[in-house]
């Protein structure tokens, strides 16, 4: 990439999208181009061609996408897949249609089986059943790769496929609905604390800032009160400030977190230094020619840590940073998902690419992050 080529990132302003863009500005590129969903809806495949006719992007990072946690995968399965496929097909499509130089598509490592084994290698790929929760989003992501195969190996396009491992940092997702898990932990346990200090001022500028359910932080004291409740969030005692922080499932499942902007970094990278033929190299696949018969899968890239933790000790860990006091709960009548999803990062080391920050200095700096945007 040139620092002047037109680059174009779908789904700029999210988790994914804001830290690609910070990366790519912090390497001297200065034509990055970002619509939002009100300017570009990528879910209709003629307002995505004509935005490919007017602009012409040399360089695409297509991070939009449809995302949530556990609840929101389990209960919106229909928009997770639609979704999901219509922006995926129609950026793809017409990366292929206005000659792109490179795209990055950026799935999710819940591609791989419920029952995987562990550390999760490209190759484990459709070797077994999905985690019925996020099936749906699994599957659309599961396409994205194979479109992106397709097409170069049938067109001589040069897309890539990454797989991050779960992401949490600037700009992430705090909707207690909606969220993933480490945001979700910190909203709710900086919430706690805040009611066990009866620091009703926190309280409201945080509601002011991300309603819950349309409950602001003007509502009544027991409207609120009420609100948290439904999300686990409740006083123990009316009478001290002991309260309780409800967690879904039994704190047992093991989860591998990344700082988002290392991921960025490790995508524009990938963008900068490697192409298909190489991806095809590392993946075990003698060419990345198009030959009949030749078999050229698993291309996708994992980008990782290597490292994983309980989301027990992760809570335990968000706790002692934001120093709240009240108990932890964990409801065992809710799904815990997978026991384990540890990627395994050797193809992108091998590229040439290793993280380099913590989970403990990376929770340091999300609470920062999340109390200075409040």
């Amino acid at each position: 990439m040139h620092k002047k080529d037109k680059i174009y990132v779908a789904g700029h302003t999210g988790l994914v999208g804001s830290a690609l863009v910070k990366a790519l500005q912090n390497k001297g590129y200065t034509n990055i181009i970002g619509k939002t969903i009100e300017e570009l809806d990528l879910r209709w495949p003629d307002a995505v061609l004509s935005f490919f006719e007017e602009y012409k992007p040399d360089y695409v990072f297509l991070a939009a996408a449809r995302v949530g946690g556990i609840v929101a995968n389990y209960i919106y399965r229909a928009e997770f897949i639609y979704d999901n496929l219509m922006i995926q097909n129609n950026v793809i499509h017409a990366a292929y249609m206005y000659g792109v130089k490179k795209l990055l598509f950026l799935g999710s490592t819940c591609i791989y089986p419920r029952e995987c084994p562990q550390p999760m290698k490209e190759e484990y790929l459709l070797t077994d059943t999905l985690e019925y929760t996020n099936e749906p989003y699994a599957i659309a992501k599961i396409a994205g790769i194979k479109m992106c195969e397709s097409y170069n190996i049938q067109y001589g396009t040069n897309f890539l496929s990454v797989m991050p491992t779960n992401l949490y940092g600037p700009n992430d997702n705090f909707d207690l609905e909606r969220s993933h898990v480490l945001p979700a932990l910190i909203r709710k346990i900086h919430l706690g604390k805040c009611l066990e200090e009866k620091n009703w001022e926190a309280i409201r500028a945080d509601l002011d800032k991300r309603p819950i359910e349309g409950v602001s932080g003007k509502a009544v004291e027991e409207e609120i009160l009420q609100i948290l409740g439904n999300y686990g969030l409740r006083k123990i005692n009316d009478h001290n400030s002991d309260v309780s922080v409800e967690i879904w499932g039994s704190g047992k499942p093991m989860r591998e977190f990344l700082w988002s902007e290392e991921m960025a970094e490790a995508c524009v990278f990938l963008m900068e230094k490697i192409d298909f033929k190489e991806a095809v190299r590392v993946s075990g696949n003698k060419s990345a020619e198009k030959e009949w018969g030749k078999e050229i899968r698993n291309t996708h890239i994992n980008i990782g840590t290597g490292k994983e933790i309980s989301i027990k000790d992760l809570a335990r860990l968000v706790k002692e940073h934001i120093g709240f006091d009240g108990k932890l709960m964990f409801n065992t009548e809710k799904p815990d998902g997978p026991m384990r999803k540890l990627t395994d990062p050797t193809k992108l080391h091998e590229l040439g690419w290793k993280h380099q920050i913590e989970i403990g200095e990376g929770i340091s700096m999300l609470y920062a992050w999340y109390t200075t945007n409040l």
